[in-house]
């Protein structure tokens, strides 16, 4: 998202350059990430594309106001958590009303204070950071430490939008651990459990950072693969197979192989009269998981 290790994104949505250099002063010692709009519908876009941790809206911008601006981004699902400062010259209580009831955290009159602004802005990122934490830890699957099925859902849910919107390609992986019923039934759950957790290590030592690891549930797992064709989905699926069957199990003195097997779709490969879809693209991956253990198990098919 707008966040990286050590810096916070603010995005500064203002119609005047003299804004953007004063808020620019008054945060330089904050080590931020300052973006800049200065209009309703590039400050949209940025927020769409860049997810910042924090919005500084003006309130009075030409066209698309500040309040109905803030309206359009609360209706987002995936913008309407991100806390948004408006910044005024004059407030009335009305307004400030109406602003707090849309969702806007906070606001800051004009000409800023550098003290309070610098308070107002952290008090909102500290807040969002420990926001994100706690969503954070609460779609984390337990066993494996990967995202779990709600994190799968969102994330595939703006990979669509993003995808309808730039044309950039979005894959998906469906694995899943062959004959995993019969290796729990004969060595019991705590060794099952230890399956589930190297194939999930592997799956992740494998991926890229900006792909999505989430265990579906059981022992399956899906990966949505970001800006990347069918292609490059099915090379990546059949190097995490390999690594996956070499990997070594032992158990009542016996050394028992694990093997998975990977069904494939893109986004490049489901074009047609339907509209591209996060079911449409699991149901694919799904279907292609099928053949892959109808024809055998231990390999990787493609919807």
């Amino acid at each position: 998202m707008g966040q990286t290790p050590d810096r916070q994104c603010v995005l500064v949505v203002d119609d005047s350059e003299d804004i953007h250099q004063l808020v620019g002063a008054r945060l330089k010692t904050e080590q931020l990430a300052l973006l800049h709009a200065y209009d309703a519908d590039q400050a949209l876009e940025m927020a769409r594309k860049d997810r910042p941790d924090l919005i500084l809206l003006d309130l009075d911008m030409p066209g698309t106001d500040g309040l109905t601006l803030c309206h359009i981004i609360k209706g987002e699902d995936g913008l309407k958590h991100i806390p948004i400062i408006f910044l005024t010259g004059t407030l009335d209580v009305k307004t400030k009303v109406k602003a707090f009831e849309l969702g806007a955290v906070d606001y800051v009159t004009k000409p800023f204070d550098a003290i309070e602004l610098k308070a107002r802005v952290r008090a909102a990122l500290r807040t969002k950071r420990y926001q994100d934490l706690l969503a954070n830890k609460a779609q984390i699957d337990a066993l494996t430490g990967l995202w779990d099925r709600g994190y799968l859902d969102e994330q595939l849910s703006a990979e669509i939008a993003l995808q309808q919107r730039s044309g950039h390609h979005v894959s998906l992986l469906m694995l899943d651990i062959d004959h995993f019923k019969p290796i729990n039934d004969s060595y019991g759950h705590p060794f099952g459990d230890l399956v589930i957790q190297q194939v999930a290590r592997v799956i992740g030592r494998i991926s890229r950072e900006s792909d999505a690891v989430c265990r579906y549930g059981g022992e399956e797992f899906c990966l949505i693969l970001r800006n990347t064709a069918t292609d490059g989905a099915v090379l990546l699926a059949d190097r995490i197979r390999k690594e996956v069957a070499a990997l070594s199990f032992s158990a009542d003195k016996e050394t028992i192989a694990i093997t998975i097997s990977i069904g494939v779709s893109g986004s490049d490969t489901l074009e047609g009269p339907a509209a591209l879809s996060e079911q449409l693209l699991i149901n694919a991956a799904d279907k292609a998981l099928y053949v892959a253990k109808s024809n055998g198990r231990d390999r990787v098919e493609v919807a």
